[in-house]
């Protein structure tokens, strides 16, 4: 939902951040790299690089070994519902897993998966040409966000 959406401008030069991307629904995760790649250019991040993972249940334990290296990462996923619980049973472990991450090292990870009822949906959101939102780009502009902010109050 883009309404009420905070308009994010920070500058991220210096900072090295790692994507982590899915590869499952080529076309949406091409979309959402786009959009990361661009939030974190956007910032001045120039020191980026991406690591592909098969599917969105591998993000965790691709941030978890990544983690320690960078000032923050960007997670990428997309997980589309169809007739099982699978739907269910990955989204949960995926946003679990990220966040324990994160909390666990104290190093903002810019939550980028699409958890949609339909690939219209996904598309919708993948900041390519014609969708309405760039989670992508949002993610990796949060994740930018986050350490300029946790930054500013740690130096005195």
């Amino acid at each position: 939902m883009k309404e009420g959406a905070p308009a994010i401008t920070t500058d991220g030069r210096g900072l090295r951040v790692a994507v982590i991307a899915a590869s499952w629904h080529e076309r949406v995760m091409d979309g959402l790299l786009d959009g990361a790649r661009r939030g974190l250019a956007d910032a001045g991040v120039t020191d980026v690089d991406v690591v592909r993972v098969p599917g969105t249940f591998e993000l965790p334990v691709a941030c978890a070994a990544l983690v320690e290296r960078y000032d923050a990462l960007v997670a990428l996923g997309v997980v589309i519902r169809g007739g099982t619980p699978h739907f269910e049973y990955v989204c949960q472990a995926a946003t679990s897993g990220i966040t324990d991450v994160s909390v666990r090292a104290a190093t903002p990870i810019g939550f980028g998966v699409l958890t949609c009822d339909d690939e219209a949906q996904a598309l919708d959101r993948a900041g390519l040409p014609g969708s309405a939102e760039d989670k992508g780009h949002e993610a990796a502009s949060a994740a930018v966000a986050t350490v300029v902010a946790l930054r500013a109050v740690a130096t005195p």
